[in-house]
């Protein structure tokens, strides 16, 4: 299928690309192994282009990307490594147009809305969580060519904290999101407080069995479906900083936003330590933390890209790079609050 990129797509961001298919040898490239490898990588992927000129132009920036990830990978002394996947034919730009999609909302933070912490003490912070193993974690899944990541973010942390307080995990809906918040703009990216805030206005929301997800926006909300409440919560709240941002993932997944670029979309395995993207870009949740076998600290972070990127769906990214954190992670964080 040819590829065809929509320019008026470029104001927003939800980034995707699907992790290490191919292990990058080291090798020089030339014209007849870049273009063998390409074939290999078309095969797998069923990636078919409308002509050659078409062909021709993917092939480069094929190639392009290749370099990229060779260069990188082969500089040594890296935390990650990089390697091709599903949307490696595609440039960064055409990437930031169709797979991110967070709102640019710097400054519009509700200042009710802030969470009260006390002083950071670690000492009452365990050393490690992985929300994974506690059960409260549904499989990864695929936002497909949609800019929506912000509903994958605020269902992944709804879905944590009703776990947390119920015992029950139930996969929620995307696409309710997408179909029915009237604040945020489907497929062409969303914030996840908004997201949080439908959610409280409509009594709940559904599971993704009974509003399935259809990778697209469609524009009408179905009301009957809507009204099927699978779960509910009464209220959020933003943390800044990773001090907040570890107390608060230390006791419920938490919805984050993440500047993305380049390094970030072609991330393979590791703990990811930049380069970033230029501005707030991407919505994943952040699902627990941790320390590597080398001792680098790393929060673990749920990936809306499908399985095939990073690791199975998930990426390390180092702690404590500033108060923000690495790539603006801290930056503007979120979780919602069910009160008994």
């Amino acid at each position: 299928m040819a590829v065809k990129v929509d320019t008026k797509h470029l104001i927003v961001t939800c980034f995707a690309f699907w992790a290490c298919a191919f292990p990058v040898m080291s090798r020089t490239l030339n014209e007849d192994s870049v273009a063998a490898t390409h074939e290999q990588w078309m095969a797998k992927y069923g990636r078919t282009y409308a002509d050659e000129v078409e062909k021709a132009k993917r092939l480069k920036i094929f190639k392009e990307n290749l370099l990229y990830i060779e260069n990188f990978n082969n500089a040594g002394n890296r935390s990650y490594m990089l390697g091709l996947n599903k949307f490696s034919d595609l440039t960064n730009e055409e990437f930031l147009a169709f797979y991110t999609g967070s709102f640019n909302v710097s400054g519009q933070t509700n200042p009710s809305k802030m969470a009260s912490f006390q002083e950071l003490d670690i000492s009452d912070i365990p050393d490690s969580v992985n929300w994974r193993d506690k059960g409260a974690v549904t499989q990864i899944r695929n936002q497909e060519n949609c800019g929506s990541c912000w509903a994958f973010a605020t269902v992944a942390a709804v879905e944590g904290i009703y776990q947390i307080k119920t015992g029950n995990l139930i996969q929620l809906s995307e696409q309710q999101l997408l179909d029915c918040d009237t604040q945020n703009n489907g497929c062409l990216g969303g914030l996840m407080d908004y997201g949080y805030e439908y959610i409280i206005q409509n009594n709940g929301i559904a599971s993704r069995e009974d509003y399935s997800y259809l990778g697209n926006s469609t524009g009408n909300c179905d009301s009957e479906k809507a009204a099927k409440h699978a779960a509910q919560i009464t209220d959020y709240a933003v943390v800044t900083g990773e001090d907040q941002l570890l107390q608060a993932v230390a006791k419920q997944p938490v919805a984050v936003r993440v500047a993305v670029g380049d390094a970030f979309s072609m991330y393979g395995e590791g703990i990811f330590s930049g380069p970033c993207g230029s501005r707030l870009n991407h919505e994943v949740t952040a699902v627990g933390y941790g320390t590597s076998e080398d001792g680098t600290k790393y929060w673990l972070m749920k990936n809306s890209w499908n399985e095939d990127w990073g690791e199975k769906g998930y990426i390390r990214m180092q702690m404590n790079v500033g108060n923000e954190g690495l790539c603006g992670i801290a930056a503007h964080g979120s979780f919602p609050i069910i009160n008994a």
